[in-house]
């Protein structure tokens, strides 16, 4: 089967704010097709979605079977010396033996019981972030509460000291910016200055922790041991980078997206009341997936194909990449019913958000319990708040929220 040639310039700001109508044409009459522009194969549809998350033909990167100049993969590129000195050692871009060893030893410190020992400082946290805004009647949702609340959280689960809290968000924004279709040279240039300087930064803390540890998860990551595996000193930088970077960018861009979604279902807006004002958690649970669902804070992944394979008669070559619309799959009529519409109480829901496989997000237990805490507090303490104007969509697709919400309360 020949693949069919289109192109969407994803970085459009209209195709940013609302791609639906646009994925659901190619859900219809071109499921896959191929982007000579970005240089990859999409994919549109929930079934090969899920079907090549779960696929070892596929990887996040292909280093680990051949070299570069068996794929024909060019040198580094000089100009990534910073950020290269990240991804090369963050476990979500390895695969095989390398990515099993460092996830398995993050996931011996980073335990359900930690993250669920948490829910009293973010409750506390997030009553702080209204109490502040709270006379005003009224803020900017993202910056005032949205991004303020996971950065805390991650950094208090990290062992960050609070005069480090200023540049977590920054350098954060500045790396993630490499994931991105089409980054500039600009955007180069910050990712390497805010990834050494966060290196730098994690890297001090380590030397602090293995003399005097604490309790905290640098420390349980400078001493991790199984079997007499443990983190080399780059490994434990990135993986506190990767982290934190995770750790906050779906709770930031899932919040705020999610509050918007409410604003526009009003319907839906009261029954998230209703259940928080009669504690109602498994409808709260039920309800976070679904505004992860609704709205996908990050959208697309990439893929690299190990092998050439074939996925329902399509031939993909070995060396190729493959682009997955998360936000696609996510909005798909043969998979869930009314896909298109928010149901806060949907039990059938297998979203794509936190990806599958052994990929699957570590962080998805951290984003939903934040997410629960914050809709908690938050409709608790301002029942009356509503939109206060029209939401400002943030610059990128593959990472994608906004950067204004106006509320009042």
């Amino acid at each position: 089967m020949n693949i069919p040639t289109h192109h969407i310039d994803i970085n459009q700001p209209d195709f940013i704010a609302d791609p639906y109508a646009q994925l659901e044409s190619l859900r219809n009459d071109m499921p896959v097709y191929h982007d000579a522009v970005w240089n990859k194969v999409f994919f549109t549809r929930h079934a090969d979605i899920s079907s090549l998350l779960k696929d070892k033909r596929l990887g996040r990167t292909m280093l680990h079977l051949y070299s570069r100049e068996e794929i024909g993969w060019p040198p580094p590129d000089p100009r990534q010396t910073g950020f290269r000195s990240y991804q090369d050692n963050v476990f979500m871009d390895m695969e095989g033996k390398s990515h099993a060893r460092i996830r398995s030893l993050v996931t011996k410190v980073f335990t359900p019981k930690r993250v669920e020992s948490l829910r009293g400082r973010l409750e506390q946290t997030t009553h702080r972030l209204i109490d502040a805004v709270q006379a005003d009647g009224k803020c900017n949702f993202v910056q005032a509460i949205a991004e303020p609340l996971p950065v805390v959280m991650i950094a208090d689960l990290l062992g960050i000291p609070e005069e480090y809290h200023q540049h977590l968000r920054p350098w954060s924004s500045a790396i993630v910016k490499m994931y991105e279709l089409g980054y500039t040279d600009e955007q180069t240039e910050a990712a390497n200055r805010a990834a050494s300087e966060f290196m730098e930064m994690i890297g001090g803390l380590a030397q602090e922790r293995r003399a005097h540890p604490q309790d905290d998860l640098i420390s349980d990551l400078v001493q991790v041991n199984e079997k007499g595996e443990t983190l080399t000193e780059d490994e434990l930088r990135a993986t506190c980078i990767f982290l934190l970077n995770a750790g906050h960018e779906a709770t930031v861009n899932g919040s705020s997206l999610g509050l918007r979604a409410l604003f526009q279902n009003q319907g839906q807006l009261e029954t998230m009341k209703e259940a928080v004002s009669q504690n109602n958690t498994s409808l709260l649970k039920t309800a976070i997936d679904e505004m992860l669902r609704y709205e996908t804070p990050l959208p697309m992944f990439e893929r690299y194909v190990l092998e050439d394979m074939d996925i329902n008669g399509v031939a993909l070559k070995r060396g190729s990449e493959v682009g997955l619309f998360y936000i696609s799959g996510n909005r798909d009529s043969a998979r869930f019913e009314q896909p298109d519409e928010l149901v806060l109480s949907r039990q059938d829901n297998p979203l794509l958000t936190f990806g599958l496989g052994t990929h699957y997000c570590l962080g998805a237990p951290l984003a939903r319990l934040e997410l629960q805490v914050l809709f908690s507090v938050l409709f608790q303490r301002l029942p009356n708040i509503r939109a206060a104007g029209e939401a400002q969509f943030a610059k990128g697709f593959v990472i994608r929220g906004l950067e204004n919400l106006p509320i009042e309360f």
